[in-house]
């Protein structure tokens, strides 16, 4: 899969090509996902972010595009932001570059892709086991 696919979004909605905000899916059930969603809300200084659970009824995943709960499920973390969709470790760093004090985070780009998915796959097919459900 793709890291970024565009995607159709209403241009105002958070994610959208016009707004000001992105948008955060998560996996609600998670531990660390909503530790982790907790961690750039209280650094998210000028409220850039959105966050949506991905437990919430489907319509509110149509809003994404990614609307496909099996998709979801292997990927418990998600950015929409200026009309693109962001997933694995291109998601995570894209959300750490909007955060004060976590921009020099961009480094991590120069570690091929696939080495970063690999690892991001990891901690996500495990994320249960080791911190367990909420």
């Amino acid at each position: 899969m793709q890291a970024e696919q565009s995607i159709v979004v209403d241009p105002k909605s958070p994610g959208g090509i016009n707004s000001p905000h992105g948008l955060i899916l998560f996996d609600g059930v998670c531990v660390l996902c909503s530790r982790g969603c907790r961690f750039v809300s209280k650094r998210d200084r000028r409220g850039y972010f959105r966050f949506v659970p991905i437990q919430w009824p489907r319509d509110v995943h149509s809003l994404s595009g990614l609307g496909n709960r099996s998709l979801i499920a292997r990927i418990p973390f998600a950015l929409v932001a200026n009309g693109q969709a962001y997933v694995k470790s291109e998601a995570v760093l894209r959300i750490a570059r909007e955060l004060p004090r976590w921009r020099w985070t961009w480094v991590f780009h120069f570690i091929p892709r696939v080495i970063r998915d690999t690892i991001y796959d990891l901690v996500a097919r495990t994320r249960y086991r080791w911190f367990g459900p909420s």
